[in-house]
């Protein structure tokens, strides 16, 4: 199908290009979504007599974004999901959930804008790209974690795997400290007990009951 573009479509063309694809991507995504038309010559025509009035109201929405953008560029949000010992999470993190986490706190974006390269399925930090324009792109960081606490530490600059090294760790110096007392404890009660010197009940020798 021949479609000519409204707007900027990344891989596609720029606004008022005629390009052509496939019936589906267009009847699906670029039409309904108000991202082109039929290529028809009735619409050609009402392009260009609208031209200058998209032009304009791009360039409006860019500087919006632009805007936004600034603000939303290299932010980290914390999501607390379920994990096992090893950090598989069970369940993913979605686009979805980007949007839901940086909507709260204060930036609205759409889960359509947000985009991943492979699913999220393990705790830690995690990039997503943001398109908040067909001209404007940023990158958040999604920090996925099973406690704030745990997030902190992961963005401190510490994996998953290091921090379970570490809780391994302190978990054996505690037992090792454990053993310690008890060691100490048992030796105290050692002490305490005298060897006697003698025993007053002992019965005297042959030679003291001939004296």
């Amino acid at each position: 199908m021949d479609i000519i573009l409204l707007e900027r479509v990344a891989k596609l063309g720029q606004m008022g290009e005629v390009v052509s694809v496939k019936d589906g991507y267009a009847r699906n995504y670029l039409l309904p979504q108000g991202k082109g038309l039929r290529a028809s010559a009735a619409n050609i025509a009402l392009f260009e007599a609208e031209k200058a009035q998209l032009e304009a109201r791009n360039l409006e929405t860019k500087a919006e974004a632009e805007k936004l953008g600034e603000k939303l560029d290299g932010q980290q949000f914390i999501v607390i999901r379920s994990a096992s010992d090893a950090g598989s999470l069970y369940g993913s993190v979605t686009p979805r959930d980007a949007a839901d986490v940086a909507t709260a706190e204060g930036f609205s974006i759409d889960k359509r804008q947000v985009s991943v390269t492979a699913p999220i399925k393990d705790l830690g930090l995690h990039e997503m790209n943001v398109r908040l324009h067909p001209e404007v792109d940023v990158t958040i960081v999604l920090n996925v974690a099973r406690s704030v606490e745990e997030a902190e530490l992961q963005a401190s600059g510490k994996s998953i795997q290091e921090l379970a090294a570490e809780e391994e760790a302190e978990a054996e110096f505690e037992i090792a400290e454990l053993f310690d007392d008890i060691g100490a404890a048992a030796a105290d009660d050692d002490d305490l007990v005298e060897t006697p010197e003698g025993n007053a009940d002992a019965q005297p020798d042959a030679d003291e009951e001939q004296a």
